[in-house]
């Protein structure tokens, strides 16, 4: 072999040096420039080079985010499709003309259940419970909303289905759900998971108060509320006690709910968006919605999408069924009476006929 072959051969074995995030700075300070970047600018990001790429899927890039307070809300909901067995999920995100659409997620890797309960916790989706063939599961699904990806979770004390979850301080808590016909059952009618140890443990719970079938749960200053078939419950994780939901909240909360600045939004049947605030003590039609939104909202479920009401309902198509969804900025002013303003209302998806909202669900990324 002849010098210069050596020489090539030599230098072709040798480690090429890594390509920059960014040319001509370091890559500790180009990560904090990428990490600053809205997420609807990564798919464009992607394909710039091959390091940012790599970069937007790893668990730094998304940890850097989050110390950087960075992270964005993004809505995630689930449908039951007329034409396949298993719950659809989906992540509404926006088009190149920025316009709103839902995109697929991949669904759960199981069989589909019915009547699980959901909670957000960090970056991932908690899919806790429900039934397959009317036999509950104890199982716990969880979507990481980095990556899109599922994972079992650690199963619960008990199975149990149609229960209320909640979020206080880094802890879920669920409860109801479940037959209490065995000490078991009974003795975990509630239960909270610790994400840092990932492990369930019971939440003691009064006889008197264990409903089975729940259909509403939402979060308000650090009280879990649970609005079962024979009356709301109220539990006040950071007190450790239990209670009856006031008269005027339990009578007019219908349907699901969500809280945006610590006001309880619902739809009511009369077709009017409604807020309850604990101080006021009573409910309050959102004003300055009119005719901007369907005269009903089929299927009503609404998140707090970062501070912004957001509303997603079923209407039919001429052949298929739409989903529709708007943004609404809420504000309770001093008179405590509570105005909306629509930001916008898009047809976000076509599905079959036949298909049905279940849940849906905000989550930091």
């Amino acid at each position: 072999m002849s010098t210069a072959s050596a020489s090539a051969s030599a230098t072709e074995s040798q480690p090429q040096p890594q390509q920059p995030l960014i040319p001509s700075l370091p890559d500790d300070l180009g990560l904090n420039i990428l990490a600053r970047i809205p997420r609807c600018h990564h798919p464009t990001l992607s394909i710039v080079s091959k390091p940012i790429h790599s970069l937007l899927s790893s668990p730094l890039f998304f940890a850097t985010r989050s110390l950087l307070h960075s992270s964005q809300p993004l809505l995630y909901l689930s449908l039951r499709s007329s034409v396949s067995s298993s719950l659809l999920w989906f992540c509404l995100g926006s088009n190149s003309n920025s316009s709103h659409s839902l995109f697929p997620v991949p669904p759960i890797p199981s069989t589909s259940t019915v009547g699980s309960s959901i909670a957000s916790l960090g970056p991932s989706i908690y899919v806790i419970g429900g039934s397959t063939n009317d036999v509950p599961t104890s199982h716990v699904w969880i979507l990481d909303c980095r990556f899109n990806i599922w994972r079992p979770g650690p199963n619960m004390r008990v199975a149990r289905e149609f229960s209320a979850a909640g979020v206080v301080d880094e802890n879920i808590y669920v409860m109801g759900g479940c037959v209490t016909d065995s000490w078991a059952k009974s003795a975990h009618w509630a239960e909270r998971f610790d994400p840092k140890v990932q492990k369930w443990e019971r939440v003691e719970s009064p006889v008197l108060i264990r409903d089975k079938w729940m259909h509403a749960s939402a979060v308000m200053d650090g009280k879990v509320y649970a609005m079962a078939d024979r009356g709301g419950i109220v539990y006040d994780a950071r007190e450790s006690a239990w209670g009856r939901v006031e008269g005027e909240l339990d009578f007019g909360w219908r349907g699901r709910a969500c809280v945006v600045g610590g006001v309880l939004y619902c739809y009511d049947y009369l077709g009017k968006i409604r807020g309850f605030h604990a101080r006021e003590g009573a409910w309050r039609e959102v004003k300055g919605l009119e005719g901007g939104l369907s005269r009903f909202l089929c299927g009503a479920t609404m998140a707090n999408l970062g501070g912004k009401l957001v509303v997603l309902w079923e209407e039919k198509g001429k052949r298929e069924m739409e989903i529709w969804c708007a943004e609404i900025g809420v504000e309770m002013r001093e008179s405590g009476e509570l105005w909306g303003q629509i930001g916008w209302v898009e047809k976000v998806r076509t599905v079959p006929r036949g298909s049905s909202i279940v849940h849906c669900v905000a989550v930091e990324v």
